[in-house]
């Protein structure tokens, strides 16, 4: 039974599905959910430092029912969606309840869209990269997919990286420089795959070219067949999700910098270099992501047997609420500053 804790994933999920249903006020339930209720319990439930033994952590490895805890999420996401699209052809509704309703969704395309996108896209299946990347067009992010494994585990933590945010930064400026440079990267990253396998731009290998064609018809689909306000709520709802990932990679690396060896090289990526939380209700919601620093150390690992590590880098708050102190960046730099260890302070952008 303890194996199912993860359904609770599916609660931002099924608040959204309150928010469709409801409509009115209930349109802003998931925001809700997700930055006020979620932080209350974290700070009324317990951390849990605990880890599986090895015979434990290799049966749960092998458990296909997490697998499948993922997978569930690909028919949820794309059929809230389609609710949504189907509104705006059947639904009169006022301009405060379509805010609502795309924050809802937007908020479930990060979570259960990206945030998984991101497990599975680190397995060795096609099948699991394919999902991947399924999960990731309602977002317009699927370059995520090529800068996160190639680039981000690559780069974490150093200046090199776009998705390590500065020391005194705010989330909203790391915002636009993570999301452009991130898709700059992408394609640099594509460029040197291309050149390695002596494949021309428009090889049938450019996924990069591939990623662009799937994004422009899945939106040119939604304006065909739901026209102007579709297309904007979809749109909108994918911007939110992309806010919501950078939002989290905002907290993940924040002002930590790994240290460079006499070669010049970055030393390699160690539990260190990511900030850790135990709060067990992000952890469940979010599918283990705040054991971020065991992730990166071996990123190959599946969620349900990430580890915690004394020597990491500890948030006093879990994920969710850590997002919310951060959208007030003053506060977010008096708590967070003091806590980066002295010689890890990745340096404030020029």
């Amino acid at each position: 039974m303890k194996d199912l804790k993860y359904v609770a994933a599916l609660s931002l999920p099924a608040s959204a599905l309150l928010a469709f249903l409801l409509e009115g006020p209930w349109s802003y339930a998931t925001p809700l959910y997700a930055f006020v209720a979620i932080p209350i319990l974290e700070l009324l439930l317990p951390h849990d430092t605990s880890n599986y033994g090895p015979e434990e952590r290799e049966e749960k490895n092998n458990r296909k029912l997490f697998d499948w805890m993922l997978y569930v999420n690909v028919p949820i996401v794309f059929g809230l969606l389609w609710m949504l699209l189907q509104k705006t052809q059947n639904s009169v509704l006022e301009t405060y309840e379509w805010v609502g309703l795309v924050l809802s969704m937007g908020i479930v395309l990060g979570t259960n869209g990206i945030n998984v996108a991101h497990e599975l896209g680190h397995r060795k299946s096609r099948l699991h990269r394919s999902l991947a990347k399924l999960l990731l067009l309602p977002s317009h992010y699927m370059h995520f997919y090529i800068e996160h494994n190639f680039g981000h585990h690559a780069h974490a933590a150093t200046k090199e990286d776009p998705a390590t945010a500065r020391l005194n930064q705010s989330v909203y400026s790391f915002w636009f420089t993570s999301v452009f440079r991130q898709y700059a990267n992408a394609w640099r990253i594509q460029r040197k795959l291309l050149a390695n396998a002596k494949a021309g731009f428009f090889s049938i290998k450019n996924d990069m070219l591939w990623y662009t064609l799937f994004q422009v018809s899945y939106v040119c689909a939604i304006a065909y067949f739901f026209g102007a306000l579709g297309l904007s709520v979809a749109f909108f709802s994918g911007v939110v999700g992309i806010l919501m990932l950078e939002s989290v990679n905002y907290i993940e690396h924040y002002g930590l910098l790994r240290k460079k060896t006499a070669s010049g090289r970055y030393e390699r990526v160690r539990e260190v270099h990511s900030w850790n939380s135990n709060h067990v209700m992000g952890r469940i919601v979010l599918y283990e992501l705040t054991r971020h620093s065991d992730h990166h150390y071996k990123a190959s690992k599946k969620y349900q047997i990430l580890d915690y590590h004394d020597i990491s880098p500890q948030m006093p708050f879990g994920y969710p609420t850590s997002m919310v102190l951060s959208f007030v960046p003053p506060l977010w730099f008096s708590i967070m500053n003091k806590r980066i260890p002295k010689e890890m302070r990745l340096s404030p952008a020029p």
